[in-house]
């Protein structure tokens, strides 16, 4: 025990002389810090590169010749993006914080991303529409921040919830005018390569700095001071010198060090008295209660309720929105009318007459009566729907839905029925022995491929069988 304190000494005395030499050099070290910390982490750089100064740049350039709603739009993207950009670099000089301080600084970029997807919920009668909507689905990819362990499938999804209304752009002005097809290919390319970069320096997350300073939400912590010159003040030398004397001293006493320490009496260890141990359970109902205000980080707000809508727009357009448990809607449509059904909740509506194509989206158990469709009837991010056939129709399209039923009529049997991402849905036919009466058949959610030598050939698969 002695040679160990002995050797403790040593090393100690080797430490305080090291002090020493570096206390008369003066302050010529405390003035670099402050360089290294502008130098930028590579991802962050990367970033510039390969978002901001890539596919972003052509996307904003590109809104700006589109203009409209297009244009102002494209501003709040660009400002989403220049924000998370701070985010990063918050990232790169500092540890992962705390679940509410993390929440903390990653508001402002949430607000951002909420702004540029609340501006389409405005302009639902634009005719630049499908751009809004796509810009809408895709933003949501800078979400990836607060995803772990796998953001980029996270953005991959957000992607393909865009190519829907991408994808309509194209179909209305290819051929037509190249430079909304540019616009499409443009805002497509930044969210792939939002994707690409992310699975390049955030695989399984965001990367925050592990050996970087403690993040307090408050303005970064200043440098620490520089090391005193040689000259400083008397008083706080002979303090320096007086506190080196005390720790030397106590130390060359050996194995006496631990004498003047109190000595803990079986009474005061917990493992010996069962009374003390016992004070120290925090029972339940001591517990503070949560403040009412307050809420799991993570947890989404309660969805804002919008007065309802039920109105033609330009004699061109039905535009159904917000209805809750309205089971009286009738609607009179002729083929040159469109009807959009959104955010509807436990609603019937009913459409008499032949209309262009009918859309339900955002919807949750509605049930769409209709008589002809002269395009399509679409039915996206919806939950529990019912869409009745009483005419003809030569598409229905189902896309990440779960539960769908369709029932068909005689004159819409030959009806192309196009499914992605969606699950329940069934399929009702008349009945050829009792009239009146359907039979139910199941679309499939599970298919198997196989490689044939030449290609792969991709089958449906019943998991009943």
């Amino acid at each position: 025990m002695a040679e160990n304190l002995a050797s403790l000494v040593t090393r100690l005395e080797a430490v305080t002389a090291k002090l020493e030499s570096l206390s008369s050099r003066g302050g010529g070290g405390g003035g670099g810090g402050g360089a290294a910390a502008d130098v930028l982490a590579e991802f962050v750089e990367e970033y510039d590169n390969q978002i901001l100064g890539g596919k972003l740049k052509d996307y904003l350039a590109l809104s700006e010749k589109v203009g409209g709603d297009v244009s102002l739009q494209a501003k709040l993207v660009q400002q989403v993006f220049q924000e998370q950009r701070k985010y990063l670099i918050l990232a790169s000089k500092y540890k992962l914080p705390k679940p509410d301080l993390l929440e903390k600084a990653v508001k402002p970029l949430v607000d951002l991303i909420g702004s540029a997807q609340d501006f389409c919920e405005k302009r639902r009668t634009s005719k630049q529409f499908n751009h809004l909507m796509a810009v809408k689905e895709g933003i949501a990819a800078v979400g990836w921040i607060k995803v772990a362990p796998k953001p980029g499938p996270y953005i991959k999804e957000m992607s393909d919830q865009s190519q829907f209304y991408s994808n309509r752009v194209l179909k209305d002005f290819k051929g037509q005018d190249e430079t909304q097809v540019d616009w499409v290919k443009a805002f497509v390319g930044t969210i792939k390569s939002l994707e690409e970069y992310v699975k390049q320096y955030h695989t399984t997350g965001l990367v925050w700095n592990g050996t970087g300073a403690d993040f307090t939400g408050a303005a970064p912590p200043p440098p620490p001071p520089a090391i005193q010159p040689h000259g400083q003040s008397s008083a706080k030398a002979a303090e320096s010198e007086s506190d080196r004397g005390d720790l030397l001293s106590a130390l060359n006493k050996g194995l006496d060090v631990t004498a003047g320490l109190r000595k803990v009496t079986n009474d005061m260890k917990t493992y010996k008295n069962p009374a003390l141990r016992a004070s120290s359970v925090v029972k339940a109902e001591d517990k503070p209660a949560a403040a009412s205000g307050s809420k799991p980080s993570g947890a989404t707000g309660a969805q804002v309720k919008k007065n309802p809508v039920c109105e033609l727009v330009n004699d061109k357009k039905w535009t159904i929105e917000w209805q809750e448990g309205n089971q009286n809607i009738d609607l009179k449509v002729n083929s040159k009318q469109t009807v959009y059904i959104f955010k509807c909740n436990k609603s019937v509506v009913k459409v008499s007459g032949k209309c262009n194509s009918i859309a339900i989206d955002n919807c949750k158990h509605v049930a769409v009566v209709f008589d002809d469709v002269i395009s399509a009837v679409e039915v996206v991010n919806s939950q529990s729907i019912q869409v009745q056939i009483n005419g003809g129709c030569p598409t229905v399209s189902i896309d990440k839905t779960d539960g769908c039923q369709v029932y068909l009529s005689k004159a819409s049997l030959n009806a192309e029925i196009v499914t992605a991402k969606s699950s329940e849905m069934n399929i009702c036919v008349p009945s050829t022995t009792t009239p009146g009466d359907f039979t139910e058949h199941s679309l499939p959610e599970q298919f198997k491929t196989k490689w044939n030598g030449k290609t792969f050939v991709t089958n449906s698969t019943d998991i009943n069988s």
